[in-house]
């Protein structure tokens, strides 16, 4: 009797019930990857195989296979969600076991560390303190939230016009406090090695057709050649007795109590210090004896004032230089605009006031591209290569899985980068639950690699991939299941009917 053929049939169509059921159920479940069960006819079979023209003994599960389709990308407000599109999956590790997840929705630990609901990190590959990718055994992402380190200026490319039609100015020599003594000034924000900035002017004077003599102040201070840059460096030095006057400031100020005398003695040895150093610079740089004096006095004024600061010294110094006609270099043009000077420009820039930055600061300019025309003159493009530290605000991560961080200061830095894993064998991976699976003999061993690398897809930030369950069709799925459970309970009803007859035979 075919009792048991009817009996498998109900096994095997309750167990695809089953899979759709859980299809279902993780319609909503993001990265989940619906199931399909496969079944497989049975034949009783003799010591010597199967008998010819045997009728077959029912129906078995032979696998409930997950179909790793792609599914769905849908937008999140949650810039840490991040959904794969194509091949590969999110490595992650719990208790120290590797696991593989489509499920990217993550959060940041209290260690910085990201990982998803289930506590498991997210893994990859590290940044370097300049933010170069450091490729190698992927580890967990641990999102640095420090600091970005500070770049002093070193370069500034300038790119201007300087108008033909000018003539010489009216008043010569140069002097920074005389505007009739130059054609054009340019400011441009540089750094020190602290990130503290300072305001370089470039300053143009025009000597003959053609011809234009390049003038440089730092923060008001005429630069011209700085040889006292050099006086000004090393132990007992005028920038160490600089920075050494500050320091005793500041410890006066924040004595218990506080002495005002002492705080007034500080400030006074800061101003002398302060204007020993510039009026030295100055005087390189062509000033005269008064201006000298004008400095000093200066200095000396504010830090008399009650209530003064140190940077309140520094303007009134600041305020006071003037300095003589040193130049840095000149730019001349030919008949057609064209810049015939070959740059850069090397010059050191003795931080003032100190700050405790390394000083002086080589920097080097460069003109290319520079011309003159007979058009106003006007700058074209300005790019120097320092920036101030910058605290972290953002961060997200690109389509090929690099973490990029954006600071404060408008710069950005790779944090790290995601590595993706696939496998020869998808189907092969052992479900662990949680949206997670891991790997097995059937899958093969992990091809592990940055996004877009090989066959692994790409990344989109802010976004998830919804679960691949098409519901219709499971709808349509789960009918045909009920209707199949129906004809194996209607084959076990006709059986038992066939029965019923032959018990009642006389």
């Amino acid at each position: 009797m075919s009792f048991q053929q009817g009996l498998s049939g109900l096994n095997g169509a309750a167990k695809s019930l089953d899979v759709i059921g859980n299809n279902i159920a993780n319609a909503s479940t993001v990265g989940f990857k619906g199931s399909q069960a496969q079944f497989a006819d049975v034949y009783a079979a003799s010591l010597n195989g199967v008998t010819g023209n045997t009728a077959g003994i029912g129906v078995k599960v032979a696998n409930i296979a997950q179909q790793f389709t792609q599914g769905n990308i849908e937008a999140s407000n949650n810039p840490l969600d991040i959904a794969i599109n194509g091949a590969g999956f999110f490595r992650t590790v719990v208790n120290g076991t590797t696991q593989y997840s489509r499920n990217g929705q993550f959060q940041l630990d209290k260690g910085g560390f990201m990982i998803n609901a289930q506590g498991a990190k997210l893994t990859g590959y590290q940044a370097g303190p300049n933010g170069t990718i450091l490729a190698g055994a992927p580890a967990p992402i641990q999102i640095n939230a420090g600091d970005l380190t500070p770049v002093a200026t070193s370069e500034i490319d300038i790119e201007l016009n300087l108008d033909s039609r000018s003539q010489p100015p009216k008043n010569t020599p140069f002097r920074v406090d005389d505007p009739e003594s130059y054609n054009k000034q340019i400011p441009i924000d540089v750094f020190d090695t602290l990130g503290n900035a300072h305001v370089l002017s470039t300053f143009y004077v025009k000597t003959a057709a053609g011809k234009w003599d390049v003038y440089v102040a730092n923060n008001g201070v005429e630069t011209g050649n700085l040889k006292v840059a050099t006086a000004s460096q090393g132990t007992g030095g005028a920038f160490t007795a600089v920075n050494n006057a500050r320091d005793a400031w500041t410890t006066a100020t924040l004595a218990t109590p506080p002495v005002q005398a002492n705080i007034d003695s500080a400030l006074l040895a800061y101003a002398n210090a302060a204007s020993a150093m510039v009026s030295a610079a100055a005087g390189t740089a062509g000033a005269t004896a008064a201006d000298q004096t004008k400095i000093t006095t200066a200095g000396t004024t504010a830090a008399g004032v009650a209530g003064n600061t140190p940077e309140d010294v520094d303007q009134a110094i600041a305020d006071a230089v003037s300095v003589g006609p040193t130049k840095i270099g000149e730019l001349t043009f030919d008949s057609n605009g064209g810049l015939t000077t070959t740059t850069p420009f090397a010059i050191n820039v003795p931080i003032f006031p100190a700050t405790g930055a390394a000083s002086p600061l080589p920097m080097e300019l460069n003109f290319n591209r520079s011309t003159q025309y007979g058009t106003q003159t006007s700058e074209k493009k300005i790019i120097q290569d320092g920036y101030t530290a910058g605290q972290l605000q953002r961060f997200s991560a690109g389509a090929d899985g690099i973490i990029l961080g954006q600071y404060s200061n408008g710069k950005t830095a790779a944090l790290g980068q995601i590595v993706l894993s696939n496998f020869a064998n998808p189907n092969g991976l052992t479900p662990l639950g949680n949206n997670a699976w891991a790997e097995s003999s059937m899958s093969g061993a992990p091809l592990t690699g940055a996004p877009t690398t090989g066959s692994l897809g790409v990344l989109q930030a802010s976004a998830v991939e919804n679960s691949n369950v098409d519901l219709t069709a499971e709808l349509v799925n789960m009918i045909t299941a009920q209707r199949v459970y129906q004809a194996n309970a209607q084959t076990i009803k006709t059986q038992d009917s066939v029965l019923q007859t032959l018990v009642n035979l006389r």
